[in-house]
């Protein structure tokens, strides 16, 4: 198995543990975070917005706000079907699309408004995150903005300072634990990945111990 192949391997593996946890995990996920609440506050309303590794939708139900169409899309087709749930159930208004983050099946600057809150850091391998955030690039428009999160190793159950590789377990009601792998970010590796992508970095932040980002789009990524 070449490096490529061993990549899509590990990415099938994020989507069978999402596939798994996906009814208990949009349960445990019931309001959008502060930080992204605070991102779109005041933001202009654009034609697409975009929720990548978008989970039960909770943020993609805020963009419902601010676009007048929403692409909420994640690599799970079960955690999909939690989002169609609540989007049903909140009566917003979402397309749903199962794809990788590596390859966002939109046009070129066609996104206005994006978040990417939590996701990154479930990526297996660094090639495949800069390919995200490059993918991201692209789709985002020159004028457009986006927020994007990860895990920090300020977080207060980590006693670390240089960045990691872990598995967190997820335990399900029934006891069953199903691990999910991590990249936690120190601040500044974070920043250097977003600076080496084709994302143009407005502000960096750390809150609650997660590294955030505040990027615009540039010319198709470039």
């Amino acid at each position: 198995m070449d490096e490529t192949d061993a990549g899509s391997a590990d990415r099938r593996g994020v989507r069978a543990t999402y596939d798994r946890i996906a009814d208990h995990f949009a349960e445990t996920r019931e309001y959008p975070w502060p930080e992204v609440e605070a991102f779109l506050d005041g933001r202009s309303r654009v034609p697409v917005a975009l929720d990548l590794g978008c989970g039960n939708g909770r943020h993609a139900e805020l963009l419902a706000d601010r676009a007048d169409r929403v692409v909420a899309a994640d690599v799970s087709r079960a955690v999909l079907a939690t989002a169609r749930d609540r989007a049903a159930d909140r009566e917003f208004d979402a397309a749903l699309v199962q794809a990788d983050a590596a390859r966002v099946p939109l046009g070129d600057s066609s996104v206005g408004l994006a978040t990417y809150v939590a996701a990154l850091h479930h990526l297996p391998d660094e090639a495949t995150r800069r390919a995200s955030l490059d993918e991201l690039a692209r789709v985002l428009a020159p004028d457009g903005r986006a927020l994007l999160s990860a895990w920090s190793v300020t977080h207060d159950r980590f006693d670390r300072e240089a960045s990691f590789d872990t598995t967190v377990d997820w335990t399900l009601p029934d006891g069953e634990t199903v691990g999910r792998y991590y990249h936690v970010y120190a601040p500044g590796d974070f920043e250097a990945a977003v600076e080496a992508s084709g994302l143009e970095p407005v502000s960096f932040e750390v809150s609650s111990g997660n590294c955030y980002a505040t990027v615009r789009g540039t010319a198709g990524g470039e």
